[in-house]
């Protein structure tokens, strides 16, 4: 897929589909958007409404308002102002927007959203990609096209939107400290095309100029790399406790034991070491942007 053609599909699927299939495993989420569908069938009925006519009134199928009021189907932000103009609810469906918003992404992104707005300290480390968190939506849809099995089209859309939520980390007050360990080659494959790539590299500069971001490079012609395990993600919080989690260290679940702890610090200080510095790096992100 071009990335015309994949511009056209998003905005097809925008016009198309009120929102995204529920994670059956999200107890919660399903909840919610039960709740959701229910007070949207009630105040349709209320109003002697039918689905259909509800449905032509808000842009969308029969079958796409039965499934939204099943609890089937997430709700998009526009379609529940629409619906409570056109049912005349007065605020009390355009209010859920809320709710739906804390569940229209997978659990275990929300999850891990919720713990690194609570942290005063990240150190992140990804072996294979560029940060989640230092992705642009364009990087993130090419390399989540790369995924076999393939993700389907909702899929590729509701991962990136809940990528793009997390950005909100950036803009917390006070900020917290973020420290990223970037490989080399992550920054030279072209995933999405050479363009992509560019807008990918111009937004690391941008990002590594925040004074709370400290962006190192761990160049390919290193001899001695402690990162040879797998990634790394350590988050600290404000009362002294910390988060940790890597592939080798309890099998890749969150620990908080200090001595797990220390072991993922450790490697992450050994990585550091070994990387270029913050000044080299953006000089070397530079150049790089330069030849791409």
């Amino acid at each position: 897929m071009t990335q015309v053609d994949g511009h056209a599909a998003r905005l097809k699927g925008e016009a198309d589909e009120p929102g995204w299939e529920v994670d059956p495993d999200d107890d919660w989420g399903v909840a919610v958007i039960a709740t959701v569908g229910r007070q949207l069938r009630l105040r349709r009925e209320v109003v002697g409404m039918r689905a259909a006519d509800f449905g032509e009134a808000v842009g969308y199928g029969e079958d796409m308002v039965y499934k939204i009021e099943a609890g089937k189907r997430i709700p998009r932000p526009e379609f529940l102002d629409k619906a409570d103009e056109v049912l005349k609810a007065g605020g009390l469906l355009a209010a859920m927007k809320e709710d739906v918003k804390k569940v229209r992404y997978p659990k275990k992104v929300r999850d891990l959203a919720q713990m690194e707005a609570k942290a005063v300290e990240l150190q992140l480390y990804d072996p294979l990609n560029v940060h989640g968190l230092l992705q642009t939506p364009e990087y993130a849809r090419g390399l989540l096209l790369m995924r076999r099995p393939a993700y389907t089209e909702d899929e590729v859309e509701r991962f990136i939107a809940a990528r793009v939520a997390r950005k909100a980390v950036f803009e917390q007050d006070p900020a917290p400290e973020l420290s990223f360990v970037l490989e080399e080659w992550t920054l030279r494959r072209p995933l999405g095309g050479r363009t992509v790539l560019r807008c990918q590299l111009e937004h690391l500069l941008v990002a590594g100029q925040l004074r709370n971001v400290e962006l190192q490079v761990m160049p390919m012609d290193r001899e001695e790399h402690a990162g040879v395990d797998g990634g790394i993600e350590v988050l600290k919080f404000q009362d002294g406790s910390a988060m940790g989690r890597s592939p080798v260290v309890a099998h890749g679940r969150p620990v908080s034991d200090p001595r797990q702890l220390r072991i993922l610090e450790l490697r992450y200080g050994i990585i550091r070491a070994q990387a270029l510095t913050p000044r080299e790096s953006t000089a070397f992100i530079e150049q790089l942007l330069g030849e791409t």
